[in-house]
């Protein structure tokens, strides 16, 4: 049994891992401009649809790692209703995005933590999108930033399914290197689209 100092290191080395990328695409995705429209939204909307589909795919083909463990949600669903709202529908067309790269069909379960801790960490950051924008952004219900509830509880049930998982140096690195590719994914569809 790990003690409370190793189990924080899991956490830590992620934190740690992906800070630079975390920040970089806190201050690029078209949500951070200064006063956020529906076409940004949209635009997030298609950045994350063009990151999540196949990385969804390629998550829900393995049996074991987070899938196993956690309850199954379908983050595209909500994603597509948004995007098929009335008012963004209304909005010129918007430049198509470059597919991404295969993920690695050999990835351990722990390297599929790592890519899952960025999904599931980003339901976080859509929960504060959500309480910034919902108001300016009305009357569009922004489904996908807070029609999943308070992802809290998720949030806790999901870091002590890491916490069980991912417990040497070694599976802690590959998590890592999974965190680290699933925000370099996204970085690479957001300069494509710029």
């Amino acid at each position: 049994m790990l003690n409370q100092g190793n189990i924080l290191d899991v956490l830590s080395a992620l934190r740690a891992a992906t800070a630079d990328r975390h920040a970089e695409l806190d201050s690029r995705t078209p949500l951070a401009a200064a006063a956020p429209d529906l076409r940004a939204y949209r635009d997030h909307l298609r950045l994350l649809e063009a990151w999540l589909t196949p990385l969804q795919a390629w998550l829900d083909s393995y049996p074991d790692g987070p899938r196993q463990q956690l309850p199954p949600r379908d983050y595209l669903a909500q994603l597509r209703i948004d995007l098929a709202d009335p008012s963004l529908q209304a909005l010129p067309a918007a430049v198509p995005l470059a597919a991404q790269a295969a993920w690695p069909a050999q990835a351990s379960a722990a390297y599929r933590w790592g890519v899952s801790y960025v999904i599931e960490g980003s339901q976080l950051g859509g929960a504060v999108l959500y309480k910034r924008l919902a108001a300016s952004l009305a009357p569009h219900p922004l489904g996908y930033l807070g029609g999943q509830g308070s992802p809290g509880p998720r949030w806790q049930q999901f870091l002590a399914a890491l916490r069980a998982d991912v417990v040497t140096p070694a599976q802690i690195e590959q998590a890592c290197q999974g965190a680290r590719q699933a925000f370099d994914s996204l970085i690479g569809l957001l300069n494509r689209a710029a």
